[in-house]
């Protein structure tokens, strides 16, 4: 690599959409994680709110398959990124990735975006609670406020199975030897197992060792991320004491769950039978500008349902405005858009919208 490839003037910045990246390197955390790092061919700074997260953009068996996952790096350290991706039991995603994405693949990424972060709610005092693979967001931001030397109180709970289970072990001991301010804390649930040593805490998260942890948790600006089952129980310990749930963040996009999944299938069933009693004159146009196609559509129906009529394939991963895979332009009339932190502000400004909870609100054009 040359010193032109830094070239400020020939550097871009990234912003949210779709990108070719190559995997540079591939590093072994542990037994079952493993950490990708991407570049870009052309000089990019990946500039992102620690926390954050992008959509892979898959074929695998021969399908399109678009799954999303926290940037486990800082943007401190800008002309690159990684994730950090745990093999999963029938993972199709996880597994794939561990056995077939090699140094020099290359593969297309939309992002970055996410409300959860760390820049968009300062504070001094933090706590992180982290489970598991959990720990990939958080890690993020420990990095970005290490790198920045930020003046903070943190105190970092991590929660393992096991010590060998244990992710960035080495570096998060190395980042909280570092800054007095900086507390490790970590907790595996089973110890002494197969040779494997641990004189921490054991079990699962409680209430008398958050207050040994962290006795001013009730008092500081909370992270949270990890197994649903984790993240509950953390909110419900926290509810107990009156916590002011202002002040907790969590990381939520995943698979849709099973009750949103059971909402959109009675949802579809409502929309049909309404729709035999529905006047045409309630109906709105939406027309997609490259393809000259339009079609008529109930207002309770979303834009990336009207392109589905018209057999068009707007990329689309959850389907609840969290990945932002499905950006679209906008180019006339007004959607009412209920996203979950899947588009900037800056994108909206600019007319772009999530196809999939977006819902016209009159007539409307789509740059697709």
């Amino acid at each position: 690599m040359t010193m032109n490839f830094l070239n400020p003037v020939t550097t871009q910045t990234w912003t949210n959409g779709r990108h070719l990246v190559r995997c540079v390197k591939v590093i072994q955390e542990t037994w079952d994680t493993r950490t990708f790092c991407f570049m870009a061919e052309q000089p990019v700074m990946f500039f992102f709110k620690p926390g954050q997260f992008v959509t892979l953009e898959l074929e695998i068996n021969g399908e399109p398959i678009m799954r999303s996952y926290t940037i486990s790096s800082s943007p401190s350290v800008p002309y690159s990124f990684s994730i950090t991706v745990k093999r999963m039991p029938g993972g199709v995603v996880s597994n794939w990735l561990h056995d077939n994405l090699s140094i020099n693949d290359e593969l297309a990424v939309h992002g970055p975006v996410g409300n959860f972060n760390i820049i968009d709610y300062p504070t001094d005092k933090i706590l992180m609670l982290s489970g598991g693979v959990g720990i990939t967001p958080l890690m993020s931001m420990v990095r970005w406020l290490f790198d920045t030397n930020a003046a903070v109180d943190l105190q970092f709970v991590h929660s393992a199975r096991t010590p060998k289970d244990l992710i960035f072990h080495r570096e998060l001991e190395h980042i909280f030897s570092r800054i007095p301010e900086f507390k490790l804390h970590i907790v595996c649930e089973r110890g002494d197992e197969l040779g494997e040593a641990w004189s921490g805490f054991r079990g699962y998260l409680n209430q008398a060792m958050l207050e040994l942890m962290a006795p001013d948790f009730m008092d500081r600006e909370i992270f949270c991320c990890g197994p649903t089952p984790y993240m509950n129980a953390v909110k419900q310990l926290l509810k107990a004491n009156g916590f002011n749930m202002d002040h907790y963040h969590e990381e939520s996009f995943g698979a849709t769950p099973m009750d949103v999944q059971e909402e959109v299938i009675e949802n579809v069933e409502q929309a049909e039978a309404e729709a035999e009693e529905v006047d045409a004159a309630d109906l709105v146009t939406v027309e997609f500008s490259s393809t000259g196609k339009s079609v008529k559509i109930l207002p309770s129906e979303t834009v990336h349902a009207a392109a589905s009529k018209l057999g068009l394939h707007i990329p689309k991963a959850c389907g609840m405005g969290i990945c932002g895979t499905c950006r679209v332009g906008l180019s006339a009339g007004q959607v009412e858009m209920e996203h979950n932190g899947g588009i900037t502000e800056e994108d909206i400004e600019e007319g772009y919208i999530l196809s999939c909870c977006s819902k016209p609100l009159g007539n409307v054009v789509v740059d697709f």
